[in-house]
């Protein structure tokens, strides 16, 4: 059975007129609601610009500087030979010290050598004996010819034998004298001041002319042998023909500066000696030598050194700290800030070390305010808030080329 049920036409329409406020009502809170929402939520998700510290790009006089490995040896060195033959009998001097010019530093068994000096002059007496009898007849007989006492021939004689023992006496007179000097040469000297290596023959050795005894080598100055390659020689050169100083040249006013093994810097500067008159075809280099003061004779031979000196000024070099340097698939790049205070991303090409900074050869001009950190959060175009620290390279730095870059 249906039912139907009656309603009021008055009442019908109050009550669809009550529904229909109440979805709206309904609809609107919810768009509201929505709405504050999402205006929330967009805050939420748009974050502050990243704070990071900023430099300024720095442009200014840059001095250049090659740094090469050195091989210290001795400004002159001197290998003590022996004059003579013989049986050492006595070594006079003390190994690994400094001995004088004319020092006696060996001594060679004298005997054999005194017994020929005797034996010469000997000799020489002998003759000057016979001179002295042909001078007395000379002498003698130059009157009597001249008076026609006896025959002129015979006094011609008696000259040509004056003159035959004056020749002999001069004979045994350098026989004399070179028994004499290998007299002397039984006494080993140093020709030159500076330090005595160890003896490489002990006394009672049988040495001759062919025997290195020691070594002995000047130390102060000290030498220091170095080599650079084809491109830096020919650089050095165009350098000194553009007006700039000639580094190669002995009197070149450039100083160089020694760094020893442990790390020190020498504290005394020193000069080009000379340049070698040829280029290695084998290794492509070239030989220098250098001259340093070495007073207390500190430094030795065979000690190796990094010779560093100034090759060249770059004028207008945009520096840069290194750790606002990046590397990213081989390419290297430094974030910068724009105007708007948004992240650039620059590719650059560096340039030499210069102390704690890079020289920029190009990708960024100076001025431009270098990203110094957080620089893996940022992207390009990414809003920042840049704070500005203070930057200023040390110009008295010793700037290298970069190796490989």
């Amino acid at each position: 059975m249906v039912v139907y049920q009656q309603f009021k036409p008055g009442s019908m329409v109050l009550r669809v007129a009550a529904v229909v406020l109440c979805a709206g009502l309904l609809a609107l809170s919810s768009a509201l609601v929505t709405g504050c929402d999402s205006r929330s939520v967009s805050a939420k998700s748009v974050p502050p610009p990243m704070p990071v510290s900023v430099v300024k790009a720095e442009q200014s006089e840059v001095p250049l500087t090659g740094e090469w490995v050195g091989t210290l040896d001795g400004y002159v060195n001197a290998q003590i030979q022996p004059q003579a033959n013989g049986y050492l009998v006595r070594q006079d001097y003390r190994e690994g010290t400094e001995v004088k010019k004319g020092q006696v530093l060996f001594e060679i068994d004298p005997r054999p050598f005194e017994a020929a000096l005797h034996a010469a002059q000997g000799q020489l007496g002998q003759a000057q004996a016979q001179l002295a009898l042909a001078t007395i007849n000379v002498n003698r007989d130059t009157p009597l010819a001249e008076a026609h006492a006896i025959a002129t021939s015979q006094l011609d004689n008696e000259v040509q034998q004056k003159a035959q023992a004056q020749a002999a006496v001069e004979s045994a007179q350098a026989a004399v004298d070179t028994a004499q000097l290998n007299l002397s040469f039984t006494q080993v000297r140093s020709l030159i001041t500076g330090v005595a290596g160890q003896a490489t023959t002990q006394v009672g050795n049988l040495v001759s002319t062919q025997s290195v005894l020691t070594s002995v080598s000047q130390l102060d100055p000290i030498k220091v042998y170095f080599s650079i390659s084809d491109s830096e020689y020919l650089a050095l050169v165009r350098r000194a023909r553009s007006g700039g100083s000639d580094l190669l040249q002995g009197s070149s006013k450039i100083p160089l500066t020694l760094t020893l093994a442990n790390d020190e810097v020498y504290p005394y500067k020193g000069h080009i000696e000379f340049v070698d008159r040829e280029l290695n075809a084998q290794t492509g280099a070239i030989r220098i030598a250098a001259a340093f003061p070495n007073p207390g004779n500190v430094l030795r031979p065979g000690q190796f050194a990094r010779v560093r000196a100034e090759t060249e000024i770059q004028h207008g070099a945009v520096l840069v700290p290194q750790v606002a340097v990046n590397e990213f698939q081989g390419q290297e790049q430094v974030y910068t800030v724009t105007a708007n205070h948004t992240v650039h991303i620059n590719n650059v090409t560096l340039g030499p070390q210069y102390g704690d900074s890079w020289v920029i050869s190009s990708g960024l001009t100076g001025g431009s305010l270098v990203i110094t950190d957080n620089v893996q959060k940022l992207r390009e175009g990414a809003p920042v808030n840049p704070q500005l620290t203070p930057y200023q390279p040390s110009l008295t730095s010793q700037a290298t080329q970069a190796a490989g870059r």
